[in-house]
């Protein structure tokens, strides 16, 4: 029983992970509706990102943002791009390996930062 339980999660994890890169290859694709490729490039950069919404170490919250946002958000992707384009996304990310690109690392690291300042700023001049 145990082992059906891991295997079926260890199953659900691969085809998240391989979601997650197939969003990645649909937000480049030219036939994706914009809004679409708009969400995509918000949870695909969300997804593979190093930093969290809700740092991992806090007990059980802290995975709830991998648990529950992800999924959702590249199930909405995946509603909002046509079905054709979608399972050839899925083709291509089950043969490539994850995106790795410094300017995008530096502009989600940037992003973050400037979230991080824009609330200190915030904070500051309501409370300080």
């Amino acid at each position: 029983m145990l082992d059906r339980i891991k295997n079926a999660v260890r199953t659900w994890a691969r085809a998240l992970k391989r979601d997650s890169r197939a969003v990645y290859l649909a937000a480049r694709d030219p036939r994706v509706p914009w809004y679409a490729k708009l969400l995509a490039i918000a949870v695909a950069g969300y997804a593979l990102s190093p930093i969290d919404l809700i740092p991992d170490f806090i007990p059980v919250i802290g995975y709830l943002d991998d648990l529950v946002l992800v999924p959702l958000g590249i199930w909405l992707v995946i509603s909002l791009v046509p079905k054709e384009i979608m399972v050839e996304c899925r083709a291509r990310a089950s043969d490539a390996s994850p995106p790795a690109s410094r300017t995008a690392m530096a502009v989600i690291i940037s992003v973050w930062i400037g979230a991080a300042l824009a609330l200190g700023w915030a904070a500051y001049t309501r409370w300080g």
